[in-house]
């Protein structure tokens, strides 16, 4: 390997990560203008230059916890159950307190109780 194509692909290296895209092989073959699969791991003159990719793959990978990003994504979801269960409570309290009451009207000015939606009297039309 001449020592200009080693400098492309550590060229290609350094641009993919200033970029912060993913670090394989394949990527920096492609990004220094080479075919996929160009870099062999059973050719010793590759051997400094997949070692430079896999530290720099290694350095990139993401320092985030995922057990605790799931944990707290868990809780996130029970936390939201409970308040849309809390909210159907208050919908079906209120519904019940609407139909009592509508209830009340009707037995005071002796009306029937109109549905909430549609519906018309059965006095005619008006």
């Amino acid at each position: 390997m001449t020592t200009t194509s080693m400098d492309e692909y550590f060229a290609a290296l350094d641009r993919l990560q200033t970029r912060g895209e993913k670090i394989t092989n394949d990527a920096v073959a492609i990004e220094a203008g080479r075919k996929k699969g160009s870099i062999k791991k059973s050719r010793a003159a590759f051997a400094p230059l997949i070692a430079a990719i896999n530290l720099a793959a290694i350095q990139k990978r993401p320092t985030v916890d995922y057990k605790k990003r799931l944990q707290q994504a868990r809780e996130t979801i029970q936390e939201l159950r409970h308040q849309r269960d809390q909210a159907y409570a208050r919908e079906l309290s209120l519904l019940s307190e609407l139909f009592e009451l509508r209830q009340r009207l009707a037995k005071l000015t002796n009306d029937k109780v109109l549905p909430i939606r549609g519906g018309e009297r059965k006095n005619g039309p008006s």
